[in-house]
This record gives structure tokens, sequence and C-alpha cells, in this order.
């Protein structure tokens, strides 16, 4: 039996130490050294590389981490019953670098919150179930469980759930990609275009996956760049730095 928000809202998170790998070395992080003075935003979830939070949580998370820092939050931790190589590969292979993970290899903090749960039907043994919380000053101001029924259910502890509870009036920009060549110039006056706005975008440089013949097909067109902004086709250099000049980038 999960506990309710109501029994865990306003009451102190865990006092732990993780075992982490910082730079290849071994190191222990409390729980006063992570939300101690801070505004910090957890979310815990079921296991590294697998399918809803490889997929889902994990990425608009570190998407939406801008937004959150710029409504107060100083800390985004993901926490997983998972060892420290593991959690440290997962966040390599994600690109995750606005988040920070943290291995509860023991379940201690887990336990603690009143999340662990039995998942040996899947081989998995002892789990976190998936939750979200806002702690401020090591004190759980709010917390998004989700429901308690079979499978996983994904419906309350997303980015976008907390961001709004955070902020409700919150704007949240669109994502922007754009495909490059390398030692292209025309990618290049993009790139520092983009750049010079401070303007974050996904950079898709062409590669044995990404061809002139794909680029054709995205876009109907030839050229490098092409940029995309919210599934908008903005184009090249020239029409980048329109757009940018126009003032719609925000």
């Amino acid at each position: 039996m999960l506990p309710n928000a109501e029994a865990l809202e306003g009451k102190p998170v865990p006092r732990v130490s993780f075992k982490a790998r910082l730079d290849d070395q071994w190191r222990d992080l409390s729980t006063d050294e992570l939300f101690s003075g801070k505004t910090v935003v957890v979310f815990s979830l079921p296991g590294a590389f697998t399918p809803t939070c490889s997929s889902t949580h994990l990425p608009r998370y570190n998407e939406l981490a801008p937004v959150l820092r710029k409504n107060g939050v100083d800390e985004i931790l993901c926490i997983s019953v998972n060892d420290a190589f593991v959690m440290n590969q997962w966040k390599a292979g994600q690109d995750a670098d606005n988040i920070t993970v943290i291995p509860d290899g023991n379940g201690e903090f887990t336990e603690g919150m009143g999340m662990l749960v039995d998942k040996r039907d899947l081989g998995f043994g002892k789990r976190s179930w998936r939750y979200s919380m806002l702690v401020r000053d090591g004190i759980i101001d709010k917390i998004f469980i989700e429901p308690e029924r079979e499978g996983d259910p994904f419906e309350v502890s997303d980015a976008d759930t907390m961001l709004r509870h955070i902020n409700p009036d919150a704007t949240v920009p669109e994502p922007i990609v754009m495909f490059t060549r390398p030692g292209c110039p025309h990618c290049a006056r993009a790139k520092k275009t983009l750049h010079d706005a401070g303007i974050h975008f996904t950079d898709i440089p062409e590669n044995e996956q990404i061809t002139t013949v794909v680029l054709r097909g995205v876009t109907g067109r030839l050229t490098w760049p092409q940029l995309f902004v919210g599934g908008k086709l903005i184009g090249g250099a020239d029409e980048v730095q329109a757009w940018v000049a126009s003032g719609q980038a925000g």
C-alpha cells in the first residue's frame, strides 16, 4: 500500500547517504547536501534503460529543465533503485546534461518514502514506484504519485505537470532542431545566429543515417542547414537570420 500525498507533504525527505560515482571516484552524497537550502524537483522511476523512463520521463524533464530553473528550481534529481554505474551510463546515453542522476542502489531513500514496491514478477526485485515531488529546503512541498494499479502508470509525475504546479503561466518554448553538414559555412552562420540570440537548439549533423536524401525527404530541400521549430520548417541560414530578427524566436 503506497502512502497518499497528504501523508507526505510537509514532511522532510528521508535522511540517507547515496553511493555515487563522480569523475570515476566513489563519493557519498547525503540528502542534506542535495536538498538543504535549495528548491529541488525530484522524479523517481522504476529503472534506468526501461521504456517509459528512457523515452519520455527523463527526456522531458531534461528538455524543460531551463524553464523549471527560470521558475525557481535549483536542481533536478532523478532517483532510481539502480547502482551508480548503471545510472551514469544511462544518463550518458540519454544526453541528459540538465539532470543529476542519483543511485538509490539499496533502496533506502525509496523505502523511507514508502515507495519501494515488489517487482519480482518482472525479475526486477524491489524498485521504486513512479512519482515526482517538489522539495523546498528538505521539506516535501508537493508530491505527485502515480495511481496504484497494474503495470507502470505514467499520468501525473511528468515534467509538464510539475511545471504547471510551479507556474501555471510558464511559457514552454517550442523544440528547435537544425539539420547541419560538417564544414558547411552556411550551417556555421546559422548556428552563430542562434547562439548569439541565446536560443537553445538540437543540432543533427549529417552522418550515415542523416544524408542528403533524408534531408530532402524531411524538408523537401537539398541545401544545408534546415531549421525546424515546433515541427514547422523555417529554412536555411538566411531564413534563420530573418526568423531571429523578426522576434518570433521569443
